[in-house]
């Protein structure tokens, strides 16, 4: 098992790194700031780790530092651009970066697209700035072999949130909020009543972003099931290239074999294999941006039927539901996603048609109502909506609403809310063992729902309001009775007092 050199946090190293940015504060605009820390910080792990694998071989080839490149498996980096190299330039640094990455690139295909940045397009990043910079995160040991994957990629997601703070809501366009994510991974897990992921599943998220999904995925199935997400097939597909080279990054530092790639998930598919006849994927995570335009009129004849749910297409302006339509689509036989959706497709008129489509095909699982303002800068509500292809018998014909929206659930922080651990706890544990519990969870057969118009606003469901307070009626009347008998008393006795007066 891989050792672990540091006695703090992956959180606490993640800040360590992100505060190298104050290298270049004021050099770069802030939203870029990720865009020139990151590449680094891969290019130092990969190095790291390379050092410790070529110092393993050189042992068993006596010392043949050639044999030994050539027996490494995995990326190696080439020699004219070694991280060590690279700490002793003091001039043209922007330049032997970018020719660095280059090399690397030839050197390992699968790091093919992955650094887009070009150093020495930002004037304003001098060799004095490029080289402080890299002496501040040369201080850390990023290696592999040293320090466990799940601990680094914890520590390099921890960076990427934080940059998607600075970057506000743009930021939160490509990073779901921690919290989120590990309650849509576990409740994924507990889909159908199942006991967790298996073995050589495939894994697929349409909207990645930073794939924040994916990596959380592995890594509860390697620390809670002890299992071995290098089985999985991890696939991701990203619109914005610096993000999904991002997301590519991001999986590299969780040890994870996956494919990241470019292009809008509705118009131009990148994993088509997946869409026809019935291979599908497993299980789809997504957080797919917010009503936003659509390709309505160029999709109407879409070659995969992907959205036939009704006669009419979500309009162009909205495209929440062709989201999930494609989502469905992506999925196999068994297949089951979760998905973060904007509060208004559960109940928006015009969208009946979709709901009622999904609702008669028995696809939806859960409908998991969340708390306000947990994403960054963004103060929509949301909810969690659980699709499920095949639904055990015990579940089939049932929709399950939570209503997790209360303070129960979440905590408030300065600009947001998270949902609390012990708040996810309850909402999987809702979830797994199928409940109904006064206020928080009720399973609802879909003839109530279609006698509700298809409506799906958990509060027709599921009753939130306080119960009112018991009255006993007998003691009630008892002590209205006192009181009426206390106020005759004082009644009396101030005409007695006003009769003195008077009379005086």
């Amino acid at each position: 098992m891989t050792a672990n050199v540091y006695d703090i946090t992956p959180d606490e190293l993640g800040d360590q790194l992100y505060n190298c940015a104050d290298d270049i504060r004021d050099a770069v605009d802030e939203a870029r700031y990720k865009n020139y820390i990151l590449p680094l910080v891969f290019y130092k792990s990969i190095d790291d780790t390379f050092t410790d694998r070529l110092e393993e071989k050189k042992e068993q080839f006596a010392g043949d530092e050639e044999l030994a490149r050539k027996a490494i498996t995995g990326m190696t980096v080439p020699e004219d651009y070694r991280w060590d190299d690279l700490t002793e330039r003091s001039e043209n640094i922007a330049t032997y970066l970018d020719d660095a990455f280059d090399a690397l690139e030839r050197e390992n295909e699968e790091l093919r697209g992955v650094v887009r940045v070009t150093y020495s397009d930002e004037e304003a990043l001098g060799d004095q700035r490029l080289r402080n910079l890299i002496q501040s995160i040369d201080t850390f040991e990023l290696s592999t072999v040293k320090v466990d994957k799940d601990f680094l990629g914890e520590a390099y997601m921890y960076m990427v949130g934080e940059f998607a703070k600075d970057e506000g809501k743009e930021g939160g366009q490509f990073f779901t909020p921690p919290d989120v994510i590990d309650l849509m991974v576990r409740v994924l897990a507990k889909s159908g009543g199942q006991a967790g992921f298996e073995k050589g599943a495939s894994f697929h998220d349409p909207t990645c972003g930073s794939a924040g999904f994916l990596v959380h995925a592995a890594s509860y199935f390697r620390e809670e099931q002890e299992g071995d997400p290098d089985t999985w097939t991890i696939t991701g597909q990203e619109l914005n290239a610096d993000i999904a080279s991002i997301a590519q990054m991001n999986t590299f530092m969780h040890g994870l074999e996956a494919e990241i790639r470019r292009e809008d998930s509705l118009d131009n598919p990148q994993f088509p294999n997946y869409l026809a006849d019935d291979e599908g994927f497993d299980y789809v995570l997504a957080n797919f941006p917010f009503s936003a335009d659509w390709s309505k009129n160029d999709l109407k004849d879409d070659k995969w039927g992907r959205f036939d749910w009704a006669d009419k297409l979500p309009r162009a302006d909205r495209g929440d539901y062709a989201f999930i339509m494609h989502i469905a689509s992506l999925l196999n036989e068994q297949g089951r996603a979760a998905v973060v959706v904007p509060h208004g497709v559960l109940f928006r008129n015009r969208e009946s048609r979709y709901r009622e489509a999904m609702i008669e095909d028995d696809l939806v699982e859960a409908i998991i109502t969340l708390p306000g303002n947990l994403f960054q800068n963004v103060t929509l509500p949301s909810a969690v909506l659980v699709l499920n292809k095949d639904k055990p018998e015990e579940r089939a014909g049932e929709v399950q609403f939570i209503h997790a929206a209360d303070k129960a659930f979440y905590v408030e922080r300065s600009n947001h809310n998270d949902l609390t651990p012990e708040g996810r706890d309850r909402i999987v544990d809702a979830f797994a063992s199928w409940t109904t519990e006064d206020g928080v969870a009720r399973t609802v057969g879909i003839d109530e729902i279609a006698a509700n118009g298809y409506t799906l606003n958990d509060s027709l469901y599921v009753d939130t309001t306080e119960p009112e307070e018991q009255i006993d009626t007998h003691e009630a009347l008892s002590e209205l009775d006192d009181r009426v008998a206390q106020r005759e008393t004082v009644e009396a006795r101030r005409k007695e007092h006003m009769e003195v007066l008077y009379n005086e």
